[in-house]
């Protein structure tokens, strides 16, 4: 069944260098090169990927410092706004208090203009009528300015007593 032959396994011996030899000068050489050269090419894409890892990293550290700069600068903004809208309130609070206390002095103003045009308009009427009275009751011949003198003499008087 199973022989063993010695010139079978001579000849295998010998082809099986002949074929390694060949091998080593064609393949084997230019399969190792092929693999080193895979080897550097995967060390200097780790390299490079570690370069951008690092520089990737250092501009999210760029970024956040900007970022917290921009967050710090927003509040200043919104807190000088708010100042500014505090301030501006209280001007308008105040310039409306000075209108209204304006309007409220001339409205006073007018009011006793009106009351001492119309006192001077009561007394004017007052005496007409004291002196239409008078020269009714009296039947004097007064002329007009001397009734008008006689009556604002009793006004004042009558003013001064009261």
């Amino acid at each position: 069944m199973l022989e063993i032959n010695p010139g079978l396994i001579i000849w295998t011996i010998i082809t099986f260098v002949l074929v390694l030899l060949v091998l080593r000068g064609t393949a084997w050489k230019p399969i190792v090169q092929a693999l080193k050269d895979r080897e550097d090419k995967i060390r200097s894409s780790l390299e490079e990927a570690e370069k951008a890892r690092t520089e990737a990293q250092h501009l999210l550290d760029e970024n956040r410092q900007v970022l917290l700069e921009a967050e710090a600068q927003s509040a200043k903004i919104i807190h000088e706004g708010r100042d500014m809208g505090e301030r501006m309130k209280s001007e308008i609070l105040e310039k409306a208090q000075t209108a209204s206390r304006q309007m409220v002095d001339q409205a006073k103003d007018e009011i006793r203009r009106e009351k001492d045009a119309a006192l001077v308009q009561l007394r004017t009427e007052v005496s007409d009528l004291a002196i239409a009275a008078a020269g009714k009751i009296l039947d004097a011949n007064l002329d007009n300015a001397q009734q008008r003198r006689l009556v604002d003499k009793a006004i004042q008087e009558l003013s001064g007593k009261s």
